[in-house]
C-alpha cells in the first residue's frame, strides 16, 4: 500500500511461472499470459501506435496505458457481452443499455486497439459480427477478477452469484478463481463452463424482450 507523506522503498517480489504457464506471484498463482515474454510482432503494444498527445504515454506505468483501452464502463460490458458470445451489434446494445453511437464508438476503438475484429454474417444488407482477438481474450483473466471483487464487495450474500463456473478439469465448481476450489489448479477460460442464475437470466432474457418492443 501507498501511504502519503511516506516514502519506503519497494518491497520485493517473487515471480516464478509454472508448468501451466501460469505466473505466480508471492506464491498466488494467476493465469495471465505475459505478452512482454513474447516477439515483438506478437507483444501488446504493436497493434496500435501510441499518441504520444495521450497523458499515458509519458509513463512506463501498464496500469495508466491499460486505462486507455479499457478503462470506460461501458468498454468493460462490451467485452463482457462478446465473452458471453454474443457478437452482434444489437445483441449488445439490448445487454449493456448503451445508445448505439457509444456502442459503435467503442467498438472502433477497441478493433484500432486490436481488441477485437469484425466477420462479415449478411452481405445484403452488409452486417458484422464482432469477435475478440488473442489480445482481447487475454482480457479474460481482468474480467473474472472484476467478477469476483463484484460479488464480494457489490453485492449482498443473498442475491447469489449471477454466473457459476464448473472446472472441466475437475466436474465441480470453481468459485471465484484464480485456482478452482474444488482442486485448487490454475483456471483458464477454456477450462470453465458457465450457468446463469436463474434471476440473472431472467433478467437478461427481460432486457432483451424489451429491447426488440422498442425498436
Amino acid at each position: 500500500m501507498f501511504h502519503a507523506g511516506r516514502r519506503s522503498r519497494p518491497s520485493a517480489i517473487s515471480l516464478d511461472r509454472n508448468a501451466a504457464g501460469c505466473i505466480g506471484v508471492d506464491g498466488n498463482p494467476s493465469c495471465y499470459e505475459n505478452h512482454s515474454l513474447k516477439p515483438d510482432e506478437e507483444n501488446v503494444m504493436t497493434n496500435r501506435k501510441t499518441n504520444r498527445n495521450e497523458p499515458a504515454a509519458e509513463t512506463l506505468c501498464p496500469v495508466a496505458r491499460a486505462g486507455t483501452v479499457v478503462g470506460d464502463r461501458w468498454t468493460v460490458l462490451i467485452l463482457r457481452e462478446l465473452f458471453l458470445a454474443n457478437h452482434r451489434f444489437e445483441e449488445i446494445q439490448a445487454q449493456t443499455g448503451a445508445t448505439p453511437q457509444m456502442i459503435a464508438a467503442r467498438l472502433k476503438k477497441l478493433e484500432a486497439d486490436g481488441l477485437v475484429k469484425r466477420r462479415i454474417y449478411s452481405k445484403r444488407p452488409l452486417r458484422h459480427e464482432y469477435h475478440l482477438t488473442r489480445k482481447g481474450e487475454a482480457f479474460s483473466p481482468v474480467l473474472l477478477a472484476l467478477r469476483a471483487w463484484g460479488e464480494t464487495w457489490c453485492k449482498s450474500p443473498k442475491e447469489g452469484r449471477a454466473v457459476r463456473y464448473t472446472h472441466r478439469t475437475c466436474g465441480k465448481p470453481a468459485a471465484l478463481g484464480p485456482v478452482c476450489e474444488s482442486c485448487g489448479k490454475p483456471l483458464r477460460r477454456a477450462d470453465l463452463v458457465a450457468e446463469l442464475n436463474p434471476a440473472y437470466r431472467g433478467e437478461r432474457e427481460a432486457r432483451w424482450e424489451a429491447f426488440k418492443a422498442g425498436r
